[in-house]
């Protein structure tokens, strides 16, 4: 897993409720964030939760939509701790961890790509969607709720 270097922060690659528009997006990144622009994360599954998505990372499985989210200046620390905690995220393979934070590429809008911290179901949580989940059509959680016409 590469992690940031001195002085390096990554954006995040947000998938579910803290996009725009969703329940957690201005009550956790409003006033912290620069820059939020689409993005999607390759190799990737989108399964339903309990009220939020849990995305797994599936070589060759297609991808999921959102946002890459860059911390305003001065605000990447928090932000990291903000978003640990909500994600349930304690340390790397920790047994408590709902979500693990790993790095990986992230699609924009013109094809760059650009590395940034996403949250991904941890091992055990995986193992359980794997078995019986609901997976999210298309990899859009915004879109889970439209029917087949705009």
């Amino acid at each position: 897993m590469t992690r940031p270097g001195p002085g390096e922060e990554f954006p995040f690659f947000v998938y579910g409720t803290l996009r725009p528009g969703e329940c957690n997006h201005d009550h956790f990144l409003h006033g912290r964030t620069a820059e939020e622009e689409p993005a999607l994360l390759a190799d990737a599954v989108l399964y339903e939760g309990p009220g939020y998505p849990y995305a797994l990372l599936e070589p060759g499985g297609g991808t999921v939509a959102g946002e890459a989210v860059t911390a305003a200046p001065g605000e990447y620390g928090e932000l990291l701790a903000v978003l640990d905690r909500l994600e349930e995220y304690v340390a790397p393979g920790h047994p408590r961890n709902l979500y693990e934070r790993v790095a990986r590429e992230v699609l924009r809008p013109d094809g760059t790509a650009v590395r940034a911290w996403v949250y991904v179901a941890a091992a055990g949580v995986a193992e359980e969607l794997r078995a019986k989940g609901t997976v999210i059509p298309g990899g859009d959680w915004t879109g889970r709720l439209r029917g087949p016409f705009p």
